[in-house]
């Protein structure tokens, strides 16, 4: 595979410390997502926005991809933790989707799709349940 951007980030204390870029550009402190009352974010968070941001991109170049006349796009990424039988912690992931341009058959196949070309869904594919919506506005 042929890499085209690398980034290094480190998190001291686990959920309950601090994550940054190690360039220092970017920083947040952490609290577990039992702690709502708390200050920071949470690791599910942040995946939460990487997904949604590498989805909407995704979404973009795919509509190109297949010469569609996507006017506008938005992808809402709703990421979950929980417990699988096993003791094991595991995520789960809903992304909503909503474009114009547009029809529903077409929205449809779009996100197919980038749920291929996306590198989120990729890496998660197989480990993660992730469930696609669609709406054309």
């Amino acid at each position: 595979m042929k890499i085209f951007y690398k980034t290094r980030a480190t998190a001291t204390g686990g959920r309950s410390g601090h994550t940054g870029l190690d360039d220092g550009s970017l920083g947040f402190d952490l609290v577990s997502f039992q702690e709502k009352d708390t200050e920071g974010v949470n690791p599910e968070q942040l995946f939460a926005m990487g997904y949604a941001a590498c989805f909407d991109s995704a979404l973009g170049l795919t509509a190109q991809q297949m010469k569609l006349p996507v006017t506008a796009s938005k992808t809402s990424a709703q990421v979950g933790i929980g417990m699988k039988a096993d003791g094991s912690y595991n995520l789960d992931v809903e992304l909503h989707v909503e474009v114009s341009g547009i029809n529903e058959a077409e929205a449809q196949k779009l996100i197919e799709a980038a749920h291929q070309v996306c590198p989120y869904s990729n890496a998660t594919r197989g480990n993660v349940d992730t469930r696609l919506e669609v709406t054309v506005v």
